[in-house]
């Protein structure tokens, strides 16, 4: 992994950070899009740092030519926009539904868009959740994003296979991020989501950080078209 550039869309969140730290002990060069404020990187070699929207197809065109030129190779980009919002769809409004799809399903199809046009012999990674799989109460909204997430990389490693692109997505159970604090802070809906998880515990940024830098290695570019569960056993598991 050393000395491979690698774009990291979403760098500010929890996993995000987490990602930066992990890579650039890796001695991995680093590009950063992220889309309110940017996390203090300044500890690490970071090649370009930039606010982005990643749902705007013209702005994350954009900001990937912008790398590439940058750098002589990009290795892979991770987009690691999401949201979560929890109730039944008849509480679901327009606006509600429109912020959820653009910012977990066109921010990883504008990534797909421009990795297409631009790349080639990279690793694309999206993220998706471990909810898609299983029948999660007030989840409606979310697993419809995911789930095209999901079904895009499977296309999408087909389409681009010529250009050595590769596809995968990562579905995570509840990680202890700022974007789930509501949940997290709250000891009766923990406790709830730890049992739920056959690990007994709910997940840290660093599991999933690993998986993603095991799909970015080019030394795993066999692996296409598939949706990695890092869920703790949520998934696979009944309590």
């Amino acid at each position: 992994m050393k000395n491979k550039n690698f774009i990291i869309i979403g760098a500010s969140g929890g996993i995000g950070t987490q990602l930066v730290a992990d890579l650039s002990s890796d001695h991995c060069g680093l590009l950063l899009g992220y889309h309110n404020e940017s996390s203090n990187h300044n500890d690490y070699p970071i090649i370009k740092s930039a606010q982005l929207d990643c749902s705007s197809f013209e702005e994350t065109l954009s900001f990937i030519t912008d790398c590439k030129d940058k750098v002589d190779h990009v290795h892979g980009i991770v987009a690691l926009p999401g949201s979560i919002t929890l109730r039944p769809p008849h509480l679901v409004s327009d606006r509600d539904f429109e912020h959820t799809i653009n910012i977990n399903l066109k921010s990883a199809f504008s990534v797909v868009r421009s990795a297409g046009k631009l790349l080639s012999d990279s690793s694309i990674v999206l993220m998706s959740t471990a909810a898609v799989s299983i029948g999660l109460a007030n989840h409606e909204l979310i697993v419809a994003a995911k789930a095209g997430v999901e079904s895009m990389v499977k296309s999408a490693s087909q389409t681009y296979a010529k250009k050595s692109l590769r596809f995968n997505a990562v579905a995570p159970g509840l990680v202890d991020t700022p974007l789930s604090s509501r949940i997290v802070n709250n000891p009766a809906a923990l406790q709830v989501s730890e049992k739920m998880h056959a690990a007994g515990r709910i997940g840290k940024t660093r599991d999933v950080s690993q998986m993603i830098r095991f799909l970015l290695n080019p030394s795993n570019n066999w692996i296409t078209g598939q949706t990695f569960y890092v869920d703790g056993g949520l998934s696979s598991t009944k309590a």
